[in-house]
C-alpha cells in the first residue's frame, strides 16, 4: 500500500463524524458502550477520570494537613516508590512546579541505593495500585531496613496510596504506617494523575494540586461538549486518524515535543497513550521528545508532531489544540497543544479515549503487560544457567534472537547494523536500558542520532520502568519494531539485597530483562541484548549506537 499523508481535511471529517455520533457527551456521561461490546465490562468500571477534577476534593485537605504535620517534624524530603502511572504524573507534577521529589521506579541497585540517603529528613510514599507490584514492594522492604538501621520509626515515615482492600493496604493497617490513601478504584493507572496517586506525593513535595484540580475542572466544559472545536477531538482524530505507510491497522507515531513549563510530560503522555491503544495490533506509537530535540522523521507520512506548551496559567484557563501542515515543503501533520498541567492531563485522556474508539480497541485494558511480568517472575523462580552470548567484543557480551547474528562479523557495530537491516519502511527502533537513568542519563541521547540515522522513530526507555509503559504497546501494538536492549552484567554495580526475598536487585533487573527479551522474541521480531560489565563497555555501546547506519 502506498503511504497516504495525513492531512487537516482529514482530521476534520473524523471530527465531523464523532461530532454526530456525541462522543465527547457520552464519554463525559461515563457510557462504557462508546468502545464497543468487548470493552463494555472493562469501560463500565474505569471511567471515573472524567470526574476527579470534582471527586478528588476531598483529598486536598488532608493531603495539605499531613505535609504540614511533616514539616513540623523537619520532615522536608519525599521519596516516591512507584511504577508507571503511579510515578509519572507526580514526576511531571513536581517537576512543573519546581519542588524536588525523588522519584524510585526502578530495580538498579544503583538507583535504589541513592534513594535511601538523608532518612531523618524523608518521608516515604509507597504507591500502587494493584497492592502486588513487585518493584514496589521491594522498594518498600529496603526503606523499612534502611529506616529501622538509621534508628527512624519506619511506620512514621511511610504513607501508601492503593486502591482499597490491596494487599497493600492490608500491609500498612498492620504495621501502623503513618497515613493510607485510597485511591479511586474506577480509574486505570495511567489516567490517575488526578487521583490520590498524582495528588498525594505532589502534594506532600509542595506542589499546589488545588490549582492542579482548578485547571482540569476549567478545561472540563469545552472537553465534553460535541462540537467541533473541541479540542480532544481534534487532538483524538489527528493521533488515531494517521495511517501508516504500509499498514492501516498500525496508524503512526506521535511525536510528542514539549515545551514551555511542561518538562516531563512527554513521559507520561507515552504511557497513556502507548497502554491504551497498543493492542490487536494496532496502535498510536508515543515518542516523548525533548524541547531541544532535532526535527525527526516529520517528513514521513505516518508521523504526527504534538507540541505541547503550558500557555496562560491564569485561574479559568482551559486547553486548545491547533492543526496545521502538511505544507508545501512536506512536514507531518503537526497539532499544537496549549493549556496548564492540570487541563492537559484531562485533555489527553479524553484525546486517548476518543482515539481508542477511532480505532476500535479498549483504551482501558493492558493484556501484554503481563506478560513481561510472567516471564521475569518464571526466570526469578527458576534460576536457569545464564545464556552464552553470541560472542563478546570491547568488553561487551552481544546476543541476539534466533538467527539474528548468524554469520554476523563479531563487532558491536556489525551486530547493530544487522539489526537494523530488519527495519520495515513502517517500523521502528526502540532502545531500552535497563541501567540506573539517573547515573547515566547521556546515553538517552542516542535516541535522536538513531532516529536521525533510520530516517523511522526510535523510542528510548529505561527498564524495567517502560515495562509499565510502552512495554503493551512493543507487545500488543503493530509487529514492526526492532529492539535493542542494555543491560548491565556482572561486576558493573555493586548487587543489593531485598529484604526477606530469596532474590537481589540485581538478579530481579536480570531476569526483567531477559523475560521482555524472550516475550518480543516470542512474537517474532529482533531483539539485540548488549550487557555491559564496565563503564568502557557501556561507552563502547554508547558510541556504537551513535554511529549506527
Amino acid at each position: 500500500m502506498s503511504a497516504v499523508r495525513p492531512t487537516t481535511t482529514g482530521v476534520s471529517e473524523t471530527v465531523s463524524s464523532l461530532v454526530t455520533t456525541g462522543i465527547a457527551g457520552r464519554i463525559a456521561k461515563q457510557d462504557a458502550a462508546v468502545w464497543g461490546p468487548d470493552a463494555q465490562f472493562e469501560a463500565a468500571i474505569r471511567l471515573g477520570w472524567t470526574a476527579l477534577h470534582e471527586t478528588s476534593r476531598p483529598l486536598l485537605s488532608t493531603i495539605l494537613a499531613l505535609r504540614d504535620e511533616l514539616l513540623g517534624e523537619g520532615i522536608d524530603r519525599v521519596a516516591l516508590c512507584g511504577m508507571g502511572g503511579s510515578s509519572l504524573a507526580p514526576e511531571v507534577i513536581c517537576a512543573a512546579a519546581g519542588v524536588p521529589l525523588v522519584v524510585l521506579d526502578s530495580t538498579d541497585p544503583s538507583q535504589v541505593r541513592s534513594a535511601m540517603v538523608d532518612l531523618e529528613r524523608t518521608v516515604v510514599v509507597v504507591s500502587s495500585k494493584s497492592g502486588s507490584t513487585l518493584e514496589t514492594d521491594s522498594q518498600r522492604r529496603s526503606f523499612v531496613e534502611a529506616f529501622t538501621a538509621a534508628g527512624v520509626d519506619a511506620a512514621r515515615r511511610i504513607v501508601v496510596v492503593t486502591d482499597p482492600g490491596s494487599a497493600l493496604e492490608q500491609t500498612a493497617r498492620e504495621h501502623g504506617y503513618r497515613a493510607v490513601f485510597a485511591a479511586d478504584p474506577s480509574v486505570g493507572g495511567r489516567y490517575s494523575a488526578l487521583t490520590a496517586f498524582g495528588l498525594v506525593p505532589s502534594g506532600l513535595a509542595g506542589a499546589d494540586i488545588t490549582a492542579l484540580l482548578d485547571q482540569a475542572a476549567a478545561a472540563a466544559p469545552d472537553l465534553s461538549r460535541d462540537e467541533a472545536d473541541n479540542p480532544a477531538l481534534l487532538l483524538g482524530a489527528a493521533m488515531a486518524a494517521t495511517p501508516a505507510a504500509d499498514s492501516l491497522a498500525a496508524r503512526g507515531t506521535l511525536v510528542i515535543v514539549a515545551q514551555d513549563g511542561l518538562p516531563g510530560f512527554g513521559d507520561w503522555a507515552e504511557q497513556l497513550i502507548a497502554e491504551s491503544t497498543g493492542k490487536l495490533g494496532r496502535g498510536v506509537l508515543p515518542v516523548a521528545a525533548g524541547p531541544d530535540a532535532p526535527e525527526l522523521t516529520t517528513g514521513a507520512p505516518d508521523v504526527l508532531v504534538a507540541r505541547v506548551t503550558a500557555g496562560s496559567q491564569q485561574a479559568g484557563s482551559s486547553a486548545g489544540v491547533s492543526v496545521t501542515g502538511p505544507d508545501q515543503h512536506e512536514r507531518a501533520l503537526e497539532v499544537t497543544v496549549t493549556g496548564p498541567l492540570g487541563a492537559q492531563f484531562l485533555l489527553w485522556e479524553y484525546a486517548t479515549a476518543v482515539a481508542g474508539h477511532i480505532l476500535g480497541i479498549n483504551p482501558f485494558d493492558q493484556p501484554d503487560v503481563e506478560s513481561a511480568k510472567v516471564a521475569a517472575r518464571g526466570l526469578l523462580d527458576a534460576t536457569p544457567e545464564p545464556v552464552a552470548p553470541a560472542f563478546a567484543a570491547d568488553g561487551v557480551a552481544v546476543t541476539g534472537s534466533t538467527g539474528l547474528l548468524e554469520g554476523v562479523e563479531p563487532t558491536l557495530q556489525a551486530a547493530l547494523a544487522a539489526t537494523l537491516g530488519r527495519l520495515s519502511p513502517s517500523g521502528y527502533v526502540a532502545v531500552m536500558a535497563y541501567l540506573d537513568r539517573l547515573a547515566n542519563a547521556p546515553l538517552a541521547g542516542v535516541r535522536d542520532r538513531l532516529a536521525a540515522r533510520t530516517g523511522r522513530p526510535v523510542t528510548f526507555g529505561w527498564g524495567p520502568r517502560f515495562l509499565h509503559s510502552t512495554g503493551q504497546f512493543h507487545k500488543g501494538g503493530p509487529a514492526v519494531g526492532v529492539f535493542i536492549q542494555v543491560v548491565a552484567g556482572p561486576g558493573f554495580v555493586e548487587d543489593l539485597h531485598i529484604p526477606d526475598r530469596p532474590f537481589s536487585y540485581g538478579r530481579l533487573i536480570a531476569a526483567q530483562a531477559a523475560g521482555d527479551a524472550t516475550v518480543l522474541a516470542s512474537h517474532d521480531v529482533p531483539v539485540l541484548t548488549f550487557t555491559v560489565s564496565s563503564d568502557a563497555g557501556l561507552r563502547a555501546v554508547k558510541s556504537a549506537l551513535d554511529g549506527a547506519r
